[in-house]
């Protein structure tokens, strides 16, 4: 009987690969899945992993009674998995948080960088930049493009000043918001339009001093933060270049050292 061509991984496990171009119909797959979890059974493999792209989202029923179960999902493919031994399966989650950044960028002058929003629940108050960090991206690159893109202000990565963690956020998930501090490299601003209502150049104080910012206790005490900063009262993390352990790949450790 035919059986599935699969990656062995490094924790007992073996991964299926589908093709979108895989022209396989509900049957045969089912049949070749029974096959394969039987050998894999014997040969005393724990997790099974089938990364089936949108296209033959048809196999999907034939995966399910097979008892296996949805780990994460894609724009592009669905991940399924299966466990095999009769003990407590003990396979990673899928991704908990979301990351965020919320920008401050302070001039000379100390003015700040602030924009309003056209939707959202921060519409009528002067808030600063903020975004979501994109896979793959360095949360000090994500402040820099985020700033630029709301705001037109190219700038350079200072700090991070704070974080700030919740839960059962966006989907469900927990979410992480790092606050971080900017230099302007360029004074012009060019808003972008799809999003942002206004955005201009404040004095701190005044940002700061908005009834409606300090309706909110988290809001208020970044407030804080960035009154701190501007009077060299405060200290964050900056970002030192490094590698991470096994693979050797570059990464930022944030610190104050």
């Amino acid at each position: 009987m035919e059986i599935f061509e699969a990656t062995e991984d490094n924790y007992g496990g073996v991964t299926v690969n589908m093709k979108r171009e895989e022209l396989i119909d509900s049957h045969k797959f089912h049949t070749m899945l029974m096959t394969s979890i039987s050998h894999w059974r014997q040969k005393g493999k724990k997790a099974v992993w089938i990364k089936l792209p949108i296209e033959l989202a048809h196999l999907v029923e034939a995966a399910v009674k097979e008892e296996f179960w949805y780990h994460h999902a894609e724009a592009t493919y669905l991940m399924l998995v299966y466990w095999i031994p009769e003990t407590p399966q003990t396979l990673p989650a899928n991704a908990s948080h979301r990351v965020g950044i919320g920008a401050l960028v302070l001039n000379n002058n100390g003015q700040v960088l602030v924009v309003k929003e056209k939707s959202g629940k921060s519409t009528g108050i002067w808030k600063l930049p903020t975004g979501v960090v994109e896979e793959g991206e360095d949360i000090c690159m994500a402040a820099i493009r985020e700033v630029q893109e709301e705001t037109g202000i190219e700038t350079e990565f200072i700090e991070i000043l704070a974080f700030r963690q919740s839960h059962k956020s966006f989907f469900g998930k927990s979410d992480l918001f790092f606050i971080c501090i900017l230099k302007p490299l360029n004074f012009t601003i060019r808003k972008q339009n799809a999003e942002i209502e206004e955005a201009q150049w404040m004095a701190i104080e005044e940002y700061a001093a908005q009834p409606k910012l300090n309706k909110s206790e988290l809001s208020k005490n970044i407030a804080k933060i960035c009154l701190a900063k501007k009077d060299n009262e405060y200290t964050g993390f900056s970002a030192v270049i490094t590698t991470t352990g096994l693979s050797a790949k570059n990464c930022y450790l944030y610190c104050n050292i």
